[in-house]
C-alpha cells in the first residue's frame, strides 16, 4: 500500500507568533500514521527547520527557479531550499500559473531542477470551471502533467502529483470522491505508462479538503492524501486530515 502524505500549503500566510502556535500544536499531536508536511513561505523557512527539528514532519517551499544561482533578482533556487533542509517544494500551483503566467513548460523546469538538487517537487495539476463544463478535464491535466513527464524522463517516479481543481481552492467546493478519484485514475494511468514506480507514487488531492470531507476523499483508490490549503492554517483541522489519512 502507498503511504499517505498530508502537506499543508500556507500561501502567503503567518508571522512568528501564529507560526510557532499552528507548529508547536502539529509537533504534540504526532503520531499520525501517514507522512506529513507544511509548504511555507520562504521567509518562514529557518524558524520552520528549527521548530520542527527531532520530529518526523517535514518542512519545503512553495515554489523555486529554474535557475541554480545567477542574476534572477528576487528568485531562490532549489539548491538554497535543499541548504534549508527543505523536503519539498510546490511548483505549478494554480495561483502561479494564473497570475504568473506560467506554461507546463516551465512547470516541468522547475520539477527537474527541484530533483536536481535533492529537493521532490509537488507537481500541481488541475482544470477551471470553464474547462470542466466544456468536458475538457481530462485533456488539461494530461497535458500539463505529460510536460513534466517528458522533462524529468526516467526521473518522472520521483516527483509527487497533486490534482487540484481550480475551481475548487479556497471556494468551498469541492470535488465529490466519485469526481476526483476519476481525475486521479487517469494521472494514474499515465504515470504508469511512463514510468515502472507509478503504483508507488503519491497522488495528493487538494481543493476545499476539510476534517469532515477527508476520510471519504483519502478513501478513494488512487487518492493518496492531500495538499492543504485553508484548513493547514488551523493546527486542529490539520491535525484532524493528517488523522483522517493515517
Amino acid at each position: 500500500m502507498r503511504r499517505k502524505l498530508v502537506a499543508g500549503n500556507w500561501k502567503m500566510h503567518g508571522s512568528h507568533s501564529a507560526n510557532a502556535e499552528l507548529l508547536a500544536g502539529i509537533v504534540a499531536a504526532r503520531p499520525f500514521g501517514c507522512d506529513v508536511a507544511v509548504c511555507v513561505p520562504f521567509p518562514y523557512l529557518s524558524e520552520t527547520a528549527v521548530a520542527l527539528a527531532g520530529s518526523d514532519v517535514r518542512w519545503g517551499a512553495q515554489d523555486c527557479s529554474v535557475h541554480d544561482q545567477g542574476a534572477y533578482t528576487g528568485e531562490v533556487s532549489a539548491g538554497m531550499l535543499h541548504e534549508f533542509g527543505c523536503r519539498y517544494v510546490i511548483v505549478g500551483h494554480s495561483e502561479r500559473r494564473a497570475y504568473h503566467a506560467e506554461s507546463d513548460q516551465l512547470v516541468a523546469d522547475k520539477a527537474k531542477a527541484a530533483l536536481a538538487r535533492g529537493v521532490t517537487p509537488i507537481v500541481c495539476v488541475g482544470e477551471t470551471l470553464a474547462q470542466r463544463e466544456a468536458g475538457e478535464t481530462e485533456a488539461v491535466v494530461k497535458r500539463q502533467l505529460s510536460a513534466v513527464i517528458h522533462t524529468l524522463a526516467h526521473c518522472a517516479g520521483e516527483m509527487v502529483v497533486a490534482y487540484e481543481p481550480v475551481w475548487a481552492i479556497g471556494t468551498g467546493r469541492t470535488a465529490t470522491p466519485e469526481q476526483a478519484q476519476a481525475v486521479h485514475a487517469v494521472l494514474r494511468a499515465q504515470l504508469r505508462a511512463a514510468t515502472p514506480h507509478a503504483d508507488a507514487m503519491p497522488i495528493l488531492y487538494g481543493g476545499s479538503v476539510k476534517p469532515d470531507n477527508a476520510a471519504v476523499l483519502f478513501g478513494q483508490p488512487d487518492i493518496d492524501g492531500g495538499l492543504i490549503g485553508g484548513a493547514s492554517l488551523k493546527a486542529a483541522d490539520f491535525v484532524a486530515i493528517c488523522r483522517a489519512a493515517g
